[in-house]
């Protein structure tokens, strides 16, 4: 058997072996060593949304002439967005194949450190292809986290915490959007900074703090589902026991037996094509609802969070340097959905939940859509606006990667949320910011008024999706959701 550390695959069959480890991390309670998974887990959301901001926030510094590139705010919110995201889309794939065959650790290591590298590469950028290019390949380190980072969330997160869990992590995103917001104030300040020099600094900065993410997440453990599915049921045992140990000495009482164990044919990895059939022939309607979801949050977010700061400089005449006050409020409102929300996914339910805030996002959305056609708003107002409809879609936008973690066999995990995340941003998330760049460009009110009409129309129509394919997923174990296929003897008819 291979060690931990070696890059060398373990063998494809490796026996079989009972396990109550499932249920053994399931009826754990809250303790420090959760904590400590969130934030070694969790940061790199915020700087995902830090990298995000500051490109959307300094699109029209780097427009102007001075700013040491010579490109234009559209190809900045349109070209060099739609490549970010191509970017997270390929790498989302290639990380997640990746993940399911050597592990969750090793994985979300190698993707910060992509990201990292890119990242410090932009910040050098001289020319409109260079910044392209590092656009491209860090959206492939970020693409490539999603995979890694979402797997290894749910499989060491109880089940009686992992919906809450699961999206506040993923919405903490939203704080880094805020820190970039402000940031992007300071930095874009020519009396404190150059033209040519402030936007790069504030890429050095995102590299800084992913250096002090990478120094966290070094004590995150590889998740013991993954260990004991691939030929390493000592390492799994040995983990969850010290775990084990650790929080009972914490809470000063021991822990209830773990209520039941589970026989899996250990392997090494999965083939892209079990994967398929087992994610589509399978599990259609969780296949359909996946995609639905994943569209819908894409287009909303990647066409509208990129060119929110040109929203503003087109039809408000906000200064480029002010922008960062307004996305920071509405950064709050995505951040405080999730924060706030996060706890009824576990309570009241998957279904209901999911469907009910992408509906309310993409009513609310249309109703703004009809105040700015008519000139009804002013840059407060729309960002009040925009607060309000990002409070419900960042918790339906969060609910989509839970969605796609949690309700497909364990062997798939990691690839089954890169593909979803990879299909649905390639179809909303590559095509939201070329269209919504070339409608705000041209200055008509009632083009971006369309744009927004779009997004809304997306959300309600996956959020109609959810009210029907939900799956009843919270508070149950993963393997009760969908049972692994190392223990499956044939393809069974869909879980409800």
């Amino acid at each position: 058997m291979a060690s931990d550390s070696s890059p060398v695959p373990v063998p494809a069959t490796t026996g079989t072996v009972t396990t109550a480890v499932p249920a053994r991390l399931d009826r754990l309670p809250w303790s420090r060593w959760h904590w400590m998974i969130v934030i070694g887990l969790g940061t790199v959301w915020i700087l995902d949304g830090l990298e995000v901001t500051i490109v959307g926030n300094v699109a029209g510094r780097l427009a102007e002439e001075g700013s040491g590139l010579d490109i234009t705010a559209a190809q900045v919110t349109g070209v060099a967005a739609a490549l970010y995201v191509a970017g997270a889309c390929s790498g989302a794939l290639f990380f997640g194949w990746l993940t399911d065959r050597y592990g969750r650790k090793k994985l979300f290591m190698v993707t910060l450190v992509v990201y990292l590298g890119a990242t410090a590469m932009t910040a050098l950028s001289f020319e409109s292809w260079w910044f392209f290019l590092f656009r491209f390949l860090t959206g492939f380190g970020i693409g490539g986290e999603y995979a890694a980072i979402n797997s290894a969330i749910d499989e060491l997160i109880p089940s009686l915490y992992r919906g809450r869990v699961d999206l506040i992590i993923n919405g903490s995103y939203w704080l880094g959007a805020i820190g970039g917001a402000l940031l992007s104030v300071v930095m874009l300040d020519t009396d404190i900074f150059p033209k040519n020099l402030g936007w790069r600094l504030s890429f050095a900065l995102g590299v800084v703090l992913g250096l002090v993410v990478l120094l966290v997440r070094r004590h995150v453990p590889e998740s013991p589902r993954w260990q004991f599915i691939h030929g390493r049921s000592e390492d799994a045992e040995e983990l969850v026991s010290s775990v084990e140990h650790r929080i009972e000495e914490e809470k000063g009482e021991r822990l209830p037996p773990p209520a039941g164990e589970i026989t899996v044919h250990q392997r090494a990895s999965i083939g892209f094509g079990l994967i398929a059939r087992t994610v589509f022939g399978r599990y259609p309607r969780r296949a359909f609802l996946g995609l639905s979801l994943f569209i819908g949050q894409a287009f909303l977010y990647n066409a509208i969070t990129f060119g929110f700061g040109t929203i503003l400089t087109t039809f408000f005449d906000v200064p480029t340097g002010s922008t960062g006050y307004y996305f920071a409020v509405i950064a709050a409102g995505n951040f405080l959905g999730p924060l706030l929300l996060g706890t009824l996914f576990d309570t009241l339910g998957r279904r209901i939940m999911i469907s009910s805030t992408y509906l309310l996002s993409g009513v609310l959305l249309f109703g703004t859509a009809w105040l700015f056609d008519r000139g009804s708003l002013t840059a407060t107002t729309m960002t009040a606006c925009w607060c309000v409809v990002l409070f419900f879609a960042s918790a339906g936008a969060s609910s989509a990667y839970l969605t796609v973690s949690e309700v497909f066999p364990m062997e798939t995990r990691a690839m089954a949320i890169a593909f979803f995340y990879a299909l649905g941003t390639a179809a909303g998330g590559i095509s939201g910011p070329l269209i919504f760049a070339d409608l705000t460009e041209s200055g008509v009110v009632g083009d971006t008024a369309l744009a927004f009409r779009i997004g809304a129309a997306l959300m309600c129509a996956a959020g109609l999706v959810a009210a029907f394919l939900a799956v009843k997923a919270e508070r149950r174990s993963l393997e009760d959701i969908a049972e692994p296929l190392s223990v499956a003897k044939e393809a069974q008819p869909e879980s409800r």
